[in-house]
């Protein structure tokens, strides 16, 4: 298997981003890898969020089944707009995005309403590095 096999295999993974203080700020996201780049929808005012307007500076890491098999990606993140509009480009990006990682939802109406509400917004991760044992 190799990298971007393991990427596009995987739903879960561990988005690092930089605090303030400069140590590490970890948290459990749903992605997809679309080929190029990794993608999770994050609301705006989460830490990881704020950090990362601060510093686009990110890691990312996949783990197999059996733990064993690993990548870290590497980049500089880009966010998307906040989800403003039920139609707006954003909340079409996050529609594509739950697709892509969990088929059909009941209520696409319900859906594009909820993600102007949480103020979402689409993180994107270019792979620009990576290491890892795959």
């Amino acid at each position: 298997m190799d990298t971007a096999e393991l990427l596009a295999a995987r739903t879960h993974g561990v988005l690092v981003t930089l605090k303030r203080d400069g140590r590490p700020q970890l948290s459990n996201v749903v992605y997809h890898f679309d080929g190029d780049r990794i993608l999770v929808s994050v609301t705006d005012d989460r830490a990881k969020t704020r950090n990362l307007r601060r510093d686009p500076r990110v890691s990312f890491h996949v783990t197999s089944e059996d733990y064993w098999t690993y990548v870290v990606v590497e980049g500089d993140a880009e966010l998307s707009e906040v989800a403003g509009d039920p139609h707006d480009s954003t909340v079409d990006e996050l529609v594509e995005l739950y697709r892509s990682i969990q088929g059909e939802h009941s209520d696409w109406s319900d859906f594009r309403r909820a993600m102007v509400a949480e103020r979402r917004v689409v993180l994107r991760i270019p792979v620009e590095r990576t290491y890892g044992q795959v």
